[in-house]
């Protein structure tokens, strides 16, 4: 599920902040098929051209050697790197962490592409020492058109930025994989992200993000993770992101997600952004569309209806999770990706 923002939180931390001598960044897209080969031309072009002198643009690939070969010859104005840690998404980014040279770590989906002023955005805050990571907005790109049954309160579904979202700078529990940024000392110390969470190939699973979030505000109390909806990017989204049964199979994805989550940093934490997303934002949801069912729009009701039955699918994929008793239940799920 996409950050949530922590209500009444707007520390110090969070003001404007810019520099004369803004520290370099290392920008970061992990790829593991040739399918999207198309979206990561379109965004290494758009993330070069918002880079300065000392910045680097990184792509590792997943364990494809076919993709590593094609990406060193047609991507040849990046350092291309194979992933030197186990699949999936996690590994892919620990591998990134370890050959950044910047201070700060950015990371962008291969199927996402920055709009203009996007880097500048991310990069800005860390003038502001109290700031140890920064978010941004992901906007769908959808192959058609939006569904008109598909709320925007479950935008997170297909990895964009969700209805609910604070409109302006504000301190977040977390942030979110298609637009984030780190600083490199810190995700070293914290031995980055957790190998035994998150998605390999094309399983729905996920929380690693926030897992890492989590952990790295427990080690550092101090530490503001900033939401920044200026650094905005595109996500482009496969047509089968458009059904019903792809909605339902990430919804019960996230709910085993993040009952391993609960699992790893405790129920308080794991579930502390989600509580307000649920009693707040997805009732008001709920009611929109009875209210404009009510003045016209017969996909309101529709939108409602899919709105009761993420929460449902969700909360079932948390109770199963949460329900076993076994220490490496995601390693179970993730060995049957690989099989």
């Amino acid at each position: 599920m996409t950050a949530e923002s922590l209500p009444g939180m707007t520390p110090a931390g969070a003001r404007a902040a810019g520099s004369l001598h803004p520290p370099p960044a290392t920008v970061v897209v992990c790829v593991y098929t040739e399918d999207r080969w198309v979206t990561l031309s379109d965004a290494v072009e758009a993330v070069q051209q918002q880079m300065i002198s000392d910045d680097e643009l990184l792509v590792i690939v997943d364990h494809n050697d076919a993709l590593l070969t094609r990406c060193r010859r047609g991507l040849d104005s990046c350092r291309v790197i194979p992933n030197r840690h186990s699949r999936g998404l996690s590994g892919a980014r620990n591998t990134a962490i370890e050959e950044a040279c910047g201070s700060i770590v950015i990371f962008i989906d291969d199927d996402a592409v920055p709009q203009e002023g996007w880097l500048n955005a991310l990069r800005s805050p860390y003038a502001d020492e109290a700031i140890y990571g920064v978010g941004g907005i992901t906007t769908p790109r959808w192959p058609r058109s939006q569904p008109r049954w598909f709320p925007d309160e479950f935008l997170w579904v297909v990895g964009c930025s969700h209805l609910g979202l604070p409109p302006d700078r504000h301190a977040i529990r977390n942030l979110t994989g298609a637009n984030m940024s780190f600083r490199k000392s810190v995700c070293r110390d914290l031995g980055g992200f957790a190998e035994s969470m998150g998605r390999v190939g094309d399983r729905p699973l996920g929380c690693e993000e926030t897992e890492l979030s989590i952990r790295l505000t427990k080690e550092n109390p101090d530490a503001v993770l900033l939401y920044e909806p200026a650094a905005q990017v595109q996500h482009f989204l496969a047509l089968e992101r458009s059904s019903v049964t792809y909605f339902a199979r990430r919804c019960w994805g996230e709910g085993l997600s993040k009952a391993e989550l609960a699992r790893r940093v405790g129920r308080s934490s794991a579930l502390s952004a989600e509580r307000h997303y649920a009693s707040r934002v997805l009732t008001r949801g709920v009611w929109h569309g009875v209210r404009t069912t009510l003045r016209g729009d017969a996909w309101g009701l529709a939108r409602s209806a899919a709105i009761l039955f993420g929460l449902a699918v969700t909360s079932a994929g948390y109770c199963v999770g949460a329900a076993s008793s076994c220490a490496n239940w995601p390693a179970r799920l993730r060995s049957r990706t690989t099989k």
